[in-house]
């Protein structure tokens, strides 16, 4: 069975290369691409709403959606046409995996993650980003991704990985797991975490206070407690270790 595959990153050439480089693999199709995890959702959306009028036509027709017969390279929207439609709660699986970065514009990647993971259950999330970071990897896992590898990892690897994401299984680099069990997990509470993106943006204190609906007083408890746990001078280099290691 050809394993139906989506692809998000931010930069088009790398994302055109790695879609290609699926697509030469027997087993593996790339049915739709994404610049960032909002069109993830679209094209998501997209594939099930078609997969689902394809099974509603072949219904009527008296035929199994699993009969139609679709040319491999043909367009999206005709290839979706064979997606399989028993998901989760009886809805279209748009796409068996989804291959998200992390770092993209509009939505990240581990927010896409918790997203698809939402709305479409039947699809497993496999991110594949140049930031391999300990942090990532936690964030990822409680976001509901059952895989996560680098960029430069071999395309065997990588094929090897969509492969058992795809059959229900773990692909994890192994170097970042034992880094990330070494490292732990983040110190900083969700608060924290908030304070710091917004110092991120150079924010003063009064305009994180605005931003979050805080006072002015409670963000400096929070700056402090983040200086403390990131053993940092400033807020700025809380903010960039914390960037660092993934927790932001």
């Amino acid at each position: 069975m050809t394993i139906r595959v989506l692809v998000a990153d931010d930069q088009a050439m790398i994302r055109g290369a790695l879609a290609g480089l699926l697509d030469l693999e027997s087993d593996i199709e790339v049915v739709a691409q994404a610049a960032d995890g909002a069109q993830a959702l679209e094209e998501l959306a997209r594939l099930a709403e078609s997969a689902s009028i394809s099974s509603d036509s072949a219904a009527n027709a008296g035929a199994p959606p699993a009969t139609r017969c679709t040319p491999r390279h043909a367009p999206t929207a005709d290839r979706v046409a064979s997606a399989r439609p028993n998901g989760p709660a009886g809805q279209p699986v748009p796409a068996d995996v989804a291959i998200i970065d992390i770092e993209m514009p509009r939505m990240d990647g581990i927010t896409a993650t918790q997203a698809i993971r939402a709305r479409f259950p039947g699809v497993r999330v496999l991110i594949v980003t140049t930031f391999g970071r300990p942090g990532y990897l936690q964030r990822a896992l409680d976001a509901g991704a059952t895989g996560f590898m680098v960029k430069d990892a071999p395309v065997e690897a990588l094929a090897h990985g969509v492969r058992t994401v795809a059959a229900g299984g773990r692909a994890i680099d192994q170097s970042l797991a034992l880094e990330a069990l070494s490292t732990g997990s983040s110190p900083l509470t969700d608060r924290e975490a908030d304070v710091l993106r917004e110092v991120e943006g150079g924010g003063t204190i009064a305009d994180i206070a605005h931003s979050l609906g805080l006072s002015q007083g409670t963000v400096r408890n929070h700056v402090s407690s983040a200086m403390l746990k990131m053993d940092a001078r400033t807020r700025a280099e809380a903010a960039s270790l914390a960037r660092a290691a993934g927790w932001l």
